[in-house]
């Protein structure tokens, strides 16, 4: 899922959004009409048409029930919606990702929505989704949008090596992944460009495939940072490929993930891992001829399995109409919708029978490789960690791109994950 930037700029977007006369939250108009807000965070134009067509058929046979559609921004969403809830201002039906919700849901901004939603609705989206945005036994979000992260591949590349395709049915390990990338080095060509800007959800999330864990949870209900042998897995081989293969670009580190598209496109690096989403971009940016395939991440003691946190809908806990905001959800996520959503954010639905739609499983633009993986996504890691942004931001980022970079060895980056991050998580645990 594309990270959420927490900034400055939040408090802007707020208070720009509500002066733009947004109204109050959830107001019945003067004929008793209700209106509900409904904050998006769709940015790509496919998925921004398809969210404002959505709302004009729920307008269209809802005239009692109006809905507005108002444009948020992924990268000021959690400061703004701080400042919205504080300032009883909230968009009735809220867009968000399930990484975002915990600090909401144990604040009592967000409607516990166990009550609310339809049998089917429930029923529809598998247990382990629903997962993500549980909080302390409530559910505060509905998931609707999953991105598993994937290998972006120079085809031609790939085939002129002569080394073994992977597919979800037999996909590379950990070790050979990390061969492979050898292979595929020299002539002025990585292997592989690893995009860490942001290194934390990347490392968690992939290594849930090795049977990392990282945070373990007592039976007093504490988390506590543990590093076992599964969570070295993906760190210990980024690093290796960095820095003793020489197969992985130690420029790319300090990138996000669009920035390594040109180097991608120029045959520098054979491929990269990316989000699902990413392929929109290749599509469009890519030039002409030029030959890609989407390939699943490599696969360690637990399979392909992978954390996501997906994107939600959830209902504001001052909406005085929260009945009314679910049904606007419950139509938002009807499988034919939800596909609808999903193809135009070019990420996977979670729903059951949306996800079967035989256009998600077609070999064109890699989409049957992701919907082959959905059966292994997993609630990340982190999901409902109290002061995780914290230990996130001070502790783990500073020392991953440390370790990755070459600067610290592996027992100082275990010494600062787990003894300095378990300070931080007590400090949130009293």
């Amino acid at each position: 899922m594309r990270a959420l930037v927490r900034t400055a700029a939040g408090a802007a977007t707020a208070l720009a959004l509500l002066l733009t006369g947004c109204g109050g939250n959830g107001d019945g108009d003067a004929d008793g009409k209700i209106t509900l807000r409904f904050q998006s965070l769709a940015w790509q134009k496919e998925s921004v048409d398809i969210n404002k067509q959505l709302v004009k058929e729920w307008n269209a046979a809802h005239p009692d029930i109006r809905v507005e559609y108002v444009q948020g921004s992924w990268d000021s969403v959690h400061d703004q919606l701080l400042t919205s809830f504080e300032g009883g201002e909230a968009p009735d039906v809220i867009h968000d990702a399930s990484d975002d919700l915990a600090d909401f849901a144990y604040g009592g901004y967000l409607a516990d929505l166990r009550p609310l939603l339809p049998d089917a609705l429930t029923e529809g989206i598998p247990r382990n989704s629903w997962e993500t945005a549980t909080f302390d036994g409530g559910v505060y979000g509905v998931p609707f949008l999953q991105e598993p992260r994937v290998l972006i591949a120079n085809t031609k590349i790939l085939k002129a090596s002569g080394v073994r395709i992977p597919t979800p049915e037999r996909p590379w390990s950990w070790p050979e992944f990390r061969r492979v990338t050898e292979q595929l080095t020299g002539d002025g060509r990585y292997g592989v460009a690893w995009p860490l800007k942001e290194p934390v959800s990347v490392t968690l999330n992939l290594g849930l495939s090795a049977g990392g864990e990282l945070f373990h949870r007592g039976a007093d209900g504490k988390v506590t940072v543990a590093m076992g042998e599964g969570d070295q897995v993906v760190p210990d081989t980024i690093h290796d490929q960095v820095n003793t293969d020489h197969s992985a670009a130690r420029t790319a580190l300090g990138m996000g993930g669009g920035d390594t598209l040109p180097g991608f496109f120029g045959g520098k690096y054979a491929m990269v891992p990316l989000g699902f989403s990413y392929r929109q971009q290749v599509v469009e940016q890519a030039p002409k001829g030029f030959e890609w395939t989407v390939l699943p991440a490599p696969a360690g003691r637990d399979g392909l399995a992978q954390g996501v946190s997906p994107q939600t809908l959830s209902v504001a806990e001052d909406s005085p109409h929260k009945k009314e905001a679910v049904r606007f959800i419950d139509f938002l996520l009807k499988p034919a919708n939800m596909v609808r959503l999903a193809k135009g954010d070019w990420m996977l639905p979670t729903g059951t029978e949306a996800l079967a739609d035989p256009s998600l499983h077609t070999a064109d633009r890699g989409w049957a490789t992701g919907a082959a993986l959905a059966g292994s996504l997993r609630s990340a890691p982190a999901q409902s960690v109290r002061g995780y942004p914290e230990w996130k931001d001070k502790v783990a980022t500073p020392a991953l791109q440390e370790y990755y970079s070459g600067a610290i060895d592996a027992a100082e980056l275990k010494e600062r994950l787990v003894t300095d991050g378990n300070r931080v998580l007590a400090r949130y645990q009293r």
